[in-house]
């Protein structure tokens, strides 16, 4: 199943309020990485341990959510700063 692109119209981030955009597939690809490798943290606390093919960022650029089963999961604790993906 695939994100439905008509969404962004009409959702946002749950923490900012800012409009969201498709995450680029080089973030995406580390931001994977990150989680097969269990370096990565959402905003919960917990590490993050299931990869997902698509993620939504905030048009700032700071915060992403997954998309699962081509649903966007718009649950702060959910979320994952951007920030962590650095090199």
């Amino acid at each position: 199943m695939s994100f439905d692109p008509a969404l962004l119209d009409i959702i946002c981030c749950p923490v900012t309020r800012l409009p969201l955009q498709v995450m680029p597939a080089n973030r995406t690809e580390r931001a994977n990485a990150l989680i097969d490798a269990r370096k990565l943290r959402n905003r919960g606390g917990h590490t993050v341990t299931e990869p997902a093919p698509q993620w939504l960022m905030t048009r700032d650029g700071k915060i992403a959510y997954p998309v699962r089963d081509g649903i966007p999961v718009l649950l702060e604790e959910e979320g994952i700063e951007l920030s962590q993906l650095a090199e």
